[in-house]
Formats: structure tokens, C-alpha cells, sequence
């Protein structure tokens, strides 16, 4: 007799639900996508899709064309807020290296790409996921949304973001608390040509508690991004506009004053910067977290996504090598936690050493980074960019759980 193909419910249409609705349907299973939002609509910002992710991406047999859609990246600096250069990072060799490239791309072209690989998986919108029964008359897991509707499925996959219902329920009655960065984030996409602006760069500017940022995305797109300490409660409800940013960039390096000048206002996105303690269970019984549902984190490594995408591939190559799907998960989640719990760590130590006020620590920040031997910058980042590849468990490690 043959056996029934096992559905995946995914909570969350972004870069980890929709990678892992395109990874899951490619190990065997069925697969619905549910999401809160009426529309899918990218907000207009970039990101980065390195080595790591799309690896991960290759060893699943998903090839989403990004470096047609995006721009590879060519060069990545560190410079003082005046453009004195800090330090040229190795990226290139370590991507040359690794034989795989790291892609600089907008979040609405991923997100049509992932979209496009997802053809045929029914995404439902408007979807509020309000609680999840694990065991329901008949087995697998019941999810019930807000308007009184209902999905059941075998496995619940939680990928709905920073503020996860599905998180919620699994972490138990009471608020979870976030972990404010202490800064704001400036966020645009404008075109943009300039002298320093070179196809397939990556350029981060220091200074007294705060950063900025110049991305390439191609065909003359700059994304940039800015950061000012500034305590929690105005970081969360900002009320100012473009002046206010241009002010606080003012006497920075040519290129960061022109890329704020040629930014329409309606164009500039504020968000705060936030994370959360590290969780170490992400699921119970057939329900499990990925992406920022799990492990959300600071943007200072630009691994957010990345992470996610690797847990969508991880989590997928599991459920396909295992006919228990409770097994499945936990052997999901364990080989996940170091390397989130690793990255989580380190973007909030990254953030609080580059967002330096202190005027001690600002010239030891930037002398560190000068100076530091480059086998040891090179080993640093070559751990990032390296998918850590398929291992494997006994089937039986988490027999009972």
C-alpha cells in the first residue's frame, strides 16, 4: 500500500517560510503556506545572499538564478566616517575560494524569485495564525487562525518573524522580552552613481555611535543603510524625516551625503534594531520554529536571512531522510543550534563594538580592525560563509522527545 505524502503547514511568507515551502516540496512533501499579511510586498531594502545561503541553496537542487537577479559582490571596505580606509576585507578570495558566490540583491527580487519557485504552492494572505493544537483528533497538528478557520496538516512550521504566534504559544503564557540594539536603522533604495560606488561594492563607514552603509545592488542601484544610538522609546516610534538623517551624516564622506541628498523622503524606512535571548528548544511534538521566529538577530553580519535559509534547507533534508516526522525535527533543531546560537552572539557583539561612542574604544575598534593579522580575519569570515553541509544522526536520538 502506498504510503500518504505528508503536509507541511508553514506559518510565514517570507524568506525562510517561502524557502522552505520550495526545500520541503522538493523532499516529498505537501505543502501550504499561511500569512498574515493581505498582500506580499517587499519593503524597499537590500540584502545580502552570501556564499553560506546559497550553497545551502545549491545542496537542495534550488537554483533561484540570483546572480542574474541581484549583483555579485566584488569588494567590501571599512572606512572612517570621512573615508580614510579602515580595512579591505578578504571576502573575495574567501568566495573564490568556496567556489560559490555571495549576491547582493534587493529583498523584492528574492522575494519574487522564491515566489517563482514556489509556483503551485497554495499561499493563502490575510492568514492570522492565533494558536496551534499539537495533537488533534487524528493525529499530526491543528492550526486555527483569527477569522475562524482552520489548517491541519503533519508538521506546523512556524517562519511568522520576530513577534511568531507560533513561538508565543511554544514559549508559554507571559510577554517574551526583546533585546533593544540601542540604535535606530535608516533604510532606502535610490539610484545612484558615484566615483566610489563601484559595481559589486560593499562599503561600511564608522563613526561616534554610528554607521553607515553602501551596497551595490546593480544596474545602479544603491542600498543604503545608516544607524544612530538612540534610546529605545524613540527608536521604536520615530517620528522625524529626511532632514534629521542628513543632519546626523553631516561632514560624513562625500558619497553617504549625496546617497542621503538624492533619497526621497517617502523612500527612507526607520526601523528599530532589536533581537531576543537565545531560545534553545524551537518546537514540541510535530511543531518547530526557523528563520527570525527562532533565532531572531542583529543585522551587523548580515546573516538574518542567510540563517534562514540554511534552517528552510536543513530542516527539509531531515523530514526527507526520516519517516518520523517528531524525530525529524529534533534532529532538525539540534544541528541548527550552535550555528544560530553562534551567529545571534556575534552580531550583538559586532553591533555593540562598531556602534562605539566611548572615545577610548572608538580608535581601539578601528585599529583592531586595521591591524588584525589577515589569516585571522580570513578564518573568522571563511566560518560564516561555509554551509556547514549535510550531517547526520541516528535515526532513533530522539526517540520519545
Amino acid at each position: 500500500m502506498t504510503q500518504a505524502r505528508r503536509k507541511a503547514i508553514v506559518i510565514g511568507a517570507g524568506i525562510g517560510g517561502l524557502t522552505a515551502a520550495v526545500a520541503l516540496r522538493r523532499a516529498g512533501l505537501d505543502v501550504e503556506v499561511y500569512e498574515r499579511a493581505a498582500e506580499l510586498g517587499a519593503a524597499g531594502s537590500g540584502l545580502s545572499v552570501m556564499s553560506n545561503a546559497l550553497a545551502a541553496l545549491d545542496s537542495a537542487g534550488i537554483d533561484l538564478g540570483l546572480e542574474k537577479r541581484g549583483q555579485v559582490l566584488e569588494s567590501y571596505r571599512v572606512k572612517t566616517s570621512r573615508g580614510r580606509l579602515i580595512r579591505e576585507f578578504p571576502f573575495p578570495e574567501i568566495i573564490g575560494r568556496l567556489g560559490v558566490p555571495s549576491v547582493l540583491i534587493t529583498r523584492s527580487a528574492l522575494q519574487a524569485a522564491l515566489l517563482e519557485a514556489a509556483e503551485g504552492i497554495p499561499v493563502v494572505l490575510g492568514a492570522q495564525a492565533e494558536r496551534f493544537d499539537p495533537d488533534p483528533p487524528g493525529g499530526g497538528v491543528s492550526v486555527h487562525f483569527t477569522d475562524g478557520t482552520r489548517a491541519d496538516g503533519d508538521v506546523l512550521i512556524g517562519a511568522d518573524g520576530f513577534n511568531s504566534a507560533v513561538r508565543r504559544q511554544l514559549t508559554g503564557p507571559g510577554d517574551e522580552p526583546s533585546q533593544d540594539s540601542g540604535y535606530i536603522c535608516w533604510l532606502a533604495l535610490v539610484p545612484f552613481e558615484h566615483p566610489n560606488f563601484t559595481p559589486g561594492s560593499v562599503t561600511h563607514f564608522w563613526g561616534s555611535g554610528q554607521r553607515f552603509g553602501l551596497v551595490d545592488m546593480g544596474d545602479g542601484t544603491l542600498y543604503w543603510w545608516g544607524t544612530k544610538n538612540m534610546p529605545t522609546e524613540e527608536s521604536h516610534d520615530w517620528q522625524g524625516g529626511k532632514e534629521d538623517v542628513r543632519r546626523a551624516f553631516a561632514g560624513w564622506a562625500e558619497e553617504v551625503q549625496q546617497a542621503i541628498a538624492q533619497t526621497p523622503q517617502e523612500s527612507i524606512l526607520a526601523v528599530p534594531s532589536r533581537d531576543r535571548a537565545f531560545l534553545e528548544h524551537w518546537g514540541r511534538g510535530p511543531v518547530t520554529l526557523l528563520g527570525d521566529a527562532a533565532h531572531p538577530m542583529l543585522t551587523s553580519l548580515g546573516q538574518g536571512s542567510c540563517m534562514a535559509i540554511e534552517d528552510a534547507v536543513v530542516l527539509a533534508r531531515h523530514l526527507a531522510g526520516s519517516s518520523d516526522s517528531t524525530v525529524a525535527l529534533r534532529r532538525y533543531e539540534d544541528e541548527r543550534r550552535e550555528r544560530t546560537r553562534g551567529m545571534v552572539a556575534a552580531s550583538r557583539s559586532i553591533s555593540t563594538f562598531e556602534q562605539s561612542v566611548n572615545p577610548v574604544r572608538r580608535p581601539v575598534r578601528d585599529a583592531y580592525f586595521r591591524f588584525l593579522p589577515t589569516g585571522r580575519l580570513t578564518a573568522i569570515l571563511e566560518g560564516a560563509l561555509t554551509f556547514p553541509g549535510n550531517r547526520t544522526a541516528p535515526e532513533d536520538a530522539h526517540a520519545g522527545r
